[in-house]
This record gives structure tokens, C-alpha cells and sequence, in this order.
């Protein structure tokens, strides 16, 4: 009798719409921390930015540090992060320009110093899930690596990025950089018209008001009235791709209620997929105000806060990163991250740059038939994928005078 043929292990089929719901889950979780501790601020980043980035560190995580940011990241295993990604690069990510859908990109890269080499299964993982151009620098000429991540930033982000990190921010004990660069622009299906754009008056948190260019059109809206705010849905032009990007607007009824509301998005389950306008409506008031944002911030205590302690401290965690005994000292010191969005009459185009330092420790320590919608006041924005419910960006705008 023929020995039997050992069996193949097939790889687990996920749960794809199981995946995108987690997906959102942290996504809210990071945006309602955030903004919830900007409140006089204008905000904008990439919740699904960072992920990414987080993803990428789990390939070269191990032990409690690597069960911990799978837990915070909802995921099983790496394997599923690994397959969240693939999806995610071959369907939510990929560019749409050419089927007349929204331009977009997801690119990652990895410094590490010269005289060390990453780990196969690592450099594997790299090459084959993340697509990572993988270079060794010398961390000692931080201006030069400085320059060069930041050169990175701006190619991979169309110019909209010019720096997410210093040439002090890069030091002799750094040992390995990660970054993820996302990057979208996707045109109004229905665009407005310039000549309609006029001035108006915005009225801010603390009473007073700025004059600032609002834009409008006569057409029918997808908006929805709740108890105290009302939501808009403009969508981006998609063409024959099957994908549907939409940007969200929440406005308070109250000019002060924004806090309010973000509370209420981060106390309630599944907040996005529960209140999106299904329906246009006629709207007899509409005004958009144009702005323009960047923002930045550093990471780490957001995620410390919300319980990823692990990835910072010093440890084995990061043991399956580099090809050395030097790796049993590796922590993540910081993570970047920078983000800019333009609305205007034509669409948005907005990217997000997330960078991951990794250093060795060392001495140094129900709708109305006709409504309104004027955004005259505090509101949040998301910019997201209707089909599967995946979150790009998240925002709000608290002043939009202050548009760079």
C-alpha cells in the first residue's frame, strides 16, 4: 500500500466583511481619541494609515508583544493582517484613475541600518504581503536619512507631504524606519460650480466669527437629519470601477455640539454604517466651506492610551526583525504621523504619511423631504468606501480660515 501524501494546509478563509468591520472598529477608536483631545483644532489623518504601519511592524513581532498588537488590530494572526492587506492593496487601495475612479496609492518602505540585514522571514514578508523597498542607510548622517524618508514622503504622496520627520528625530541608536504613504484623489460626481463659491461667515467654538469661501450647488443631496445632527454624503465620480467613495460630512445642530457628537460616534457600536444618507433630498440651503489641512502628530501615547503598551517598552518583541542579537533590544521610539486634505469645488485630494522609528535601548534613556445643510459651523468629514465600509481618512474642521 502507497504511503499516503501528506496534506496541504490550505490558508483559513477570512471573513472578509468580518475584517473590514474590525478595520473600522479601530479606525473609530483612533478618531474619536484624537479628536476628542483636539477640540480646537483642525484635524486630519489616516487611521488606516497607521494600521497599515502596525501591520507591518506585527511581521517582525513575537511573544506578548505580538498577541497584544494583534488584539489591538482585532486580528488572530499575522497571517489574517497579511491577508487584510492583500485585499485591501488589490481592491480599496488600488488606483482607480484608470476606470474613471478616484486616483489612489498605498506604498511602504524600510530603512535599516547598514550593517545589519532583516531577517528572511521578515525581508520575505516585506517583499512578497507589504511591497517594501527595503534599504540599508547610515543612521550617523541623520540629515542625510532625514532627507532621504522625507524625498520618499513626497514622491509617494504626489508633493502634498514635504516632511514627516527631522534630521533629530534620527539618531545613532535608531536602527530600523518603517512608513506607510497613502494617497487619494477622487472628483466630485457632481461638481460646483466656482463662479457660485462666495464668502460667509463660519462660526467658531468660542463665539466669534471668520469670513471663508463656501460652496454650492442647486442640486438634490444625500443628507439625512438625526435627533441633534444631520450627515452629507458627497460622492466621488467612480466611472466603471465598482468601488464608492464617498466623503462624510456630521454637522451639529448645535454651533458648539462637535464634542458632543464625536462622543456619540465613539459610544456608539458601529456609528458610521448606521447613520450614512441612503437617499438625495431637495436642499434648499447648501453650503460646503473650502479648506485646506495639514496635520501632524506623534502617535505613540494615542496608542498607549488605548492599550498598545507593549511595542514601546524594551523587550524581545521585535526579535523576528533583524538578523542579530542587537534585536533582542528593539523598541518603537516613536510614529509619526502626518496627514493633509484640499476640498474644493473640483474633489479632495488628501494623502497620509505614517513613519515607525525603531531604536535599541541605550543609556539615553428619519429624512425630511426638504432640509438644509450649512456647514457654518464645526464639523467632522470621513472619507470612505461605501461597499466595504473601509474608513481612509478622518477629520475635522474647526476653523477653516486657518487652511494653509
Amino acid at each position: 500500500m502507497a504511503p499516503s501524501k501528506p496534506s496541504r494546509k490550505r490558508p483559513r478563509r477570512l471573513d472578509q466583511s468580518m475584517m473590514n468591520s474590525n478595520q473600522t472598529h479601530v479606525s473609530t477608536a483612533l478618531a474619536t481619541h484624537l479628536l476628542s483631545n483636539k477640540h480646537d483644532s483642525n484635524v486630519v489623518f489616516s487611521p488606516l494609515s497607521i494600521q497599515v504601519a502596525l501591520s507591518v511592524l506585527s511581521a517582525g513581532c513575537k511573544g506578548e508583544t505580538l498577541v497584544q498588537l494583534l488584539a489591538f488590530l482585532k486580528a488572530d494572526t499575522t497571517d489574517d493582517l497579511n491577508s487584510l492587506y492583500l485585499q485591501l492593496v488589490s481592491s480599496i487601495l488600488a488606483d482607480g484613475s484608470p476606470s474613471g475612479g478616484p486616483k489612489l496609492s498605498s506604498v511602504n518602505a524600510v530603512w535599516v541600518r547598514e550593517t545589519l540585514s532583516l531577517k528572511p522571514s521578515f525581508k520575505l514578508a516585506m517583499d512578497t504581503i507589504y511591497r517594501a523597498a527595503c534599504k540599508q542607510v547610515d543612521f550617523g548622517k541623520a540629515v542625510e536619512v532625514a532627507d532621504e524618508v522625507n524625498s520618499w514622503a513626497k514622491k509617494e504622496t504626489n508633493g502634498l507631504i514635504k516632511e514627516v520627520i527631522t534630521a533629530q528625530e534620527v539618531t545613532d541608536d535608531t536602527m530600523l524606519i518603517l512608513a506607510n504613504a497613502i494617497y487619494f484623489k477622487g472628483t466630485w460626481s457632481q461638481q460646483f460650480e466656482t463662479s457660485l463659491t462666495e464668502e460667509g461667515d463660519f462660526h467658531l467654538l468660542n463665539g466669534n466669527k471668520v469670513k471663508v469661501p463656501f460652496m454650492t450647488n442647486y442640486e438634490n443631496q444625500f443628507v439625512h437629519e438625526y435627533d441633534d445632527f444631520k450627515v452629507l454624503g458627497l460622492p466621488y465620480s467612480h466611472g466603471q470601477d465598482k468601488r464608492k467613495f464617498t466623503m462624510y460630512f456630521y454637522l451639529s445642530d448645535a454651533i458648539d455640539g462637535l464634542p458632543s457628537l464625536i462622543n456619540k460616534i465613539g459610544s456608539t457600536s458601529n456609528f458610521f454604517d448606521h447613520h450614512i444618507p441612503r437617499k438625495k433630498v431637495r436642499v434648499v440651503e447648501f453650503f460646503i466651506p473650502k479648506f485646506k489641512i495639514e496635520f501632524g502628530f506623534e502617535a505613540s501615547d494615542m496608542l498607549k492610551k488605548l492599550g498598545l503598551v507593549l511595542p514601546f517598552k524594551v523587550g524581545d518583541g521585535f526579535t523576528e526583525m533583524i538578523d542579530s542579537p542587537i534585536g533582542k533590544g528593539l523598541y518603537v521610539s516613536t510614529i509619526e504621523h502626518k496627514s493633509l486634505v484640499e476640498v474644493n469645488e473640483e474633489g479632495t485630494e488628501a494623502a497620509a504619511v505614517t513613519v515607525v522609528s525603531h531604536v535599541i535601548k541605550c543609556s539615553r534613556g428619519a429624512a425630511s423631504t426638504f432640509v438644509d445643510f450649512v456647514a457654518d459651523h464645526p464639523f467632522l468629514f470621513v472619507i470612505r468606501e461605501d461597499v466595504t465600509g473601509i474608513v481612509l481618512f478622518v477629520g475635522q474642521v474647526i476653523d477653516p480660515s486657518l487652511s494653509i
